[in-house]
C-alpha cells in the first residue's frame, strides 16, 4: 500500500499536468507552422522526453525531480507565430534551446548570466507573452458564444470548487459542445506516429524563438522548479538536471518537442508529504509521472484531432484560461520592486504588443527594451541629489515576494 501511494500520486500528477496544458503546446506548435501530424509528433516527443528525463534523474539521485514541458515556451510560440524558414527553422530553434540548456549546466557563467537578469524583467517579458492568450476567452465569447460560454462557466465553477481540475473540465466542456454542435472529429489512431523534421537555422528563428525560449524556460520553469523542491528539503543537482533535460530536449527537437525542463507546479504534487510519509521514497512518484506522461503521449493524435476540429479561437481560449494563474503570478513578480517598475513596464508593453521587427518576435525586443530602460532608470537614480538619495534610503522599501512558479 505504501508503494501504491506514490505511484498514484505520480499518475495523478501526469494527468493534471497533461490535461492542464496540452492544448497550449498544440496551439504553439501549430502557430509555429506545424501541420496536424507534426503537432501530434511534437506532443508525443515531449511526453517521451519527460519519461526519459524523469527516469534518469529520479533513479540516479533518488529524489522526486518532476519533469514537464515548457508551458511558458509554448505560450511564446503562440505569441511569436511563424518565422522566416517556417516550421523547420522553428525546429532548429528548439534544438539550439536544448544546446543552450546543456551549456547552462556545463558552463557556470552562462547559468549565472541568466540568473543575473532581474526577476521583474523576466517576469514582465513572460506576462507580455501571456496577455494575448489570456484575452482569447473574451474573443471566443464574442465569436462563438454557444461554445465558449459553457467552457468559461465550467472553468469558473471548477476554479471555485475543484481548482486542479478546472482546465480539464473546460476541455471536456469544449469537446461536449463540439459534439452537440455536430462537429465531426478526424479519425485518429493510438499508433505512435513520430514525424522527423530536418532542423533549419535562420537568424530570426534563433533570435525570436531560441533565445527567448531558453530564457523563459530557465526563468519560468527550471528556477522555480528547483525552488519548489528546496522547500521540501531536496537539494536539486541543478547542473545534472540541466544537462539531462537539455540533451533530451535536443533529441526531441527534430520530432517537434520544443523544451523539456524541471516542473514547478507538478513538483509540488510529487514532492510533498501526501506523496509518501518517507521523503526517501517519494522519487517513486516521478517514475510514475514519467510512465503516465508516456502513456498519455500515445493519445497525442486524439488530442490533436480535438484541437483541429475546434474553432481556433476556442482552442486559444482554453489555453488562455489555463494560463490566467501564470499571468497573475508574472504580473505580481514584475511590479513588486519599485526601483524596477518602469523597466518592467517597458518590457511588458513592448512584449505584449506582439510586434515583429525584422522577422524577430516581440519577446526579444521586450527584453532588449526593458534592459535599456533599466540602464536609463538606474543612471537617473544614481544621479539624484544627495539629499534625495539620503531621504530615499530612510524611507521603507516594500520587500518583494519570492517568485512563484508560473507553469506546470
Amino acid at each position: 500500500m505504501r508503494i501504491l501511494q506514490p505511484v498514484l500520486a505520480g499518475l495523478i500528477s501526469a494527468v493534471v499536468g497533461y490535461a492542464s496544458s496540452f492544448s497550449i503546446v498544440l496551439a504553439g506548435l501549430r502557430a509555429a507552422g506545424a501541420d496536424s501530424r507534426q503537432a501530434a509528433s511534437g506532443l508525443l516527443a515531449l511526453c517521451a522526453g519527460i519519461a526519459v528525463a524523469a527516469a534518469v534523474l529520479s533513479l540516479r539521485h533518488r529524489m522526486p525531480i518532476a519533469i514537464a514541458w515548457s508551458t511558458p515556451g509554448a505560450a511564446l510560440l503562440v505569441a511569436t507565430g511563424p518565422v522566416d524558414g517556417g516550421y523547420p527553422a522553428a525546429v532548429g530553434a528548439f534544438a539550439v534551446c536544448g544546446v543552450l540548456t546543456v551549456l547552462a549546466g556545463l558552463v557556470p557563467w552562462l547559468a549565472r548570466g541568466v540568473a543575473a537578469i532581474p526577476g521583474p524583467i523576466a517576469a514582465a517579458m513572460l506576462a507580455g507573452v501571456l496577455v494575448p492568450l489570456c484575452t482569447a476567452p473574451l474573443r471566443a465569447l464574442a465569436e462563438v458564444p454557444l461554445l465558449a460560454g459553457p467552457v468559461t462557466l465550467t472553468w469558473a465553477l471548477l476554479m471555485r470548487y475543484a481548482r486542479q481540475w478546472a482546465v480539464a473540465g473546460a476541455l471536456v466542456a469544449a469537446a461536449a459542445g463540439l459534439a452537440v454542435s455536430g462537429t465531426t472529429f478526424p479519425a485518429a489512431s493510438l499508433r505512435p506516429d513520430p514525424v522527423f523534421t530536418t532542423p533549419g537555422l535562420t537568424l530570426p528563428a534563433l533570435v525570436g524563438i531560441a533565445l527567448p525560449l531558453f530564457l523563459v524556460t530557465m526563468a519560468g520553469q527550471n528556477v522555480p522548479g528547483a525552488a519548489v523542491l528546496a522547500t521540501y528539503g531536496y537539494r536539486v543537482p541543478l547542473r545534472g538536471a540541466l544537462v539531462t533535460t537539455g540533451l533530451v530536449s535536443t533529441a526531441a527537437a527534430p520530432f517537434g518537442g520544443h523544451a523539456v525542463n524541471l516542473a514547478a507546479i507538478t513538483a509540488a504534487l510529487t514532492a510533498g508529504p501526501d506523496t509518501h510519509p518517507d521523503p526517501a521514497r517519494r522519487w517513486i512518484a516521478t517514475l510514475a509521472l514519467g510512465a503516465g506522461q508516456l502513456a498519455l503521449g500515445l493519445g497525442a493524435a486524439f488530442a490533436t484531432a480535438l484541437v483541429v476540429a475546434s474553432p481556433p479561437v476556442l482552442v486559444t481560449a482554453v489555453a488562455g484560461l489555463a494560463l490566467l494563474p501564470a499571468l497573475a503570478s508574472s504580473l505580481a513578480t514584475a511590479f513588486t520592486g519599485p526601483d524596477l517598475r518602469e523597466a518592467a513596464a517597458v518590457t511588458f508593453v513592448v512584449t505584449a504588443s506582439a510586434t515583429s521587427i525584422g522577422g524577430v518576435g516581440s519577446a526579444f525586443w521586450g527584453l532588449i527594451a526593458g534592459s535599456l530602460a533599466l540602464l536609463l532608470t538606474r543612471r537617473r537614480t544614481a544621479s539624484r541629489p544627495p539629499e534625495r538619495a539620503a531621504r530615499a534610503e530612510t524611507e521603507p522599501v516594500p520587500q518583494p515576494e519570492p517568485a512563484r512558479p508560473v507553469a506546470t
